[in-house]
């Protein structure tokens, strides 16, 4: 089988994802997994690998010619950011490679640039068309989905609803034959303290979870649930489960950075494409200062040449879409 190709875009040039990029790159068990391509804005890359010391990888030139200020949030770092993405979705769209990931935006940078987007899945899912998307977080032995992210709470309490945890339940089923190459089991978190204790500590579980999980059940899906988060969790690092669905943003991300910190990996799932992010920012404090992990980046880079399947193996529609 012939080797993955995977995009990695630089994200905001001015941050630090470019300097990650070009560490894990020049790793020598992690640059030989694929074919990387590197899509971003030239000048930044080369400032960095010469301050580096390390060697450019294929670069596909986006951003524009000149270089991005370092280390602070800027309109030219965001745009250089979201024409690295629109190329780069461009690219996947036509099939020119198999996985993207990629580098990390600022949602400060993108309002001074005046676009709209509040990061960066909403940007790909403008640019792809897609929507109702969900976001899958990997880090040592826990998969998360989650069927709320960035929303205040009480608009997160909101957003469960019998629809959203079936779709949840959905792309994680999708994700999961994915990256495991098999049915996956699928956990599904409560929302209240202890799944709601049938009713005494909240209703949302009984009128929304439970029923969504019978209806993922019954279109064969291996999931379980509600099932009170505090030993779920628990049960699903000891490998008890494939993935957890959870219902809101803190619920799922503090487990995951608990038991793995600084290697978190993002998926994004519902785009036309596999896509894969670092979990982490722009970190502009500390871009070109040479003290930047890259264990993400890595983590990352890892996990899409590994998920990459062969075509004639594989229907990408459940990469990211179930039907």
């Amino acid at each position: 089988m012939r080797k993955p190709r995977v995009l990695v875009t630089s994200g905001d040039p001015g941050g630090i994802g470019p300097e990650l990029i070009l560490r894990a790159l020049a790793d020598s068990e992690v640059g030989g997994l694929a074919d990387f391509t590197v899509v971003g804005n030239p000048a930044s890359f080369r400032r960095d690998a010469q301050a580096l010391g390390l060697p450019l990888p294929r670069i596909v030139p986006a951003g524009g010619p000149s270089g991005v200020p370092l280390g602070r949030a800027t309109a030219e770092g965001a745009r250089a950011a979201v024409e690295a993405a629109t190329a780069a979705v461009a690219l996947m769209a036509g099939r020119d490679a198999d996985v993207l990931v990629t580098g990390p935006v600022s949602k400060e940078a993108l309002r001074l640039g005046g676009y709209p987007w509040p990061g960066q899945t909403e940007m790909l899912a403008d640019l792809s068309t897609a929507g109702d998307l969900r976001v899958l977080l990997m880090a040592g032995p826990l998969r998360v989905v989650h069927v709320t992210a960035h929303r205040s709470l009480r608009a997160a309490i909101d957003g469960v609803t019998r629809a959203s945890v079936l779709r949840t339940i959905e792309l994680a089923d999708g994700a999961g034959r994915l990256l495991l190459g098999r049915a996956p089991r699928v956990a599904v978190a409560g929302l209240n303290p202890h799944a709601g204790e049938r009713g005494i500590l909240g209703d949302e579980d009984e009128e929304a979870i439970r029923p969504a999980v019978a209806d993922a059940r019954s279109r064969g899906i291996d999931a379980s649930g509600p099932l009170s988060a505090d030993t779920l969790f628990p049960h699903a690092a000891a490998g008890g489960t494939d993935l957890v669905v959870a219902m809101y943003h803190d619920q799922g991300h503090i487990p995951v950075k608990l038991l793995a910190p600084g290697e978190g990996v993002a998926v994004t799932l519902g785009l036309p494409f596999l896509r894969m992010s670092p979990d982490h920012g722009a970190a502009f404090d500390i871009a070109g200062k040479g003290v930047g992990r890259a264990d993400s980046m890595k983590a990352a880079l890892r996990a899409a040449a590994a998920a990459f399947h062969d075509p004639e193996d594989f229907d990408a529609d459940s990469a990211g879409k179930s039907s």
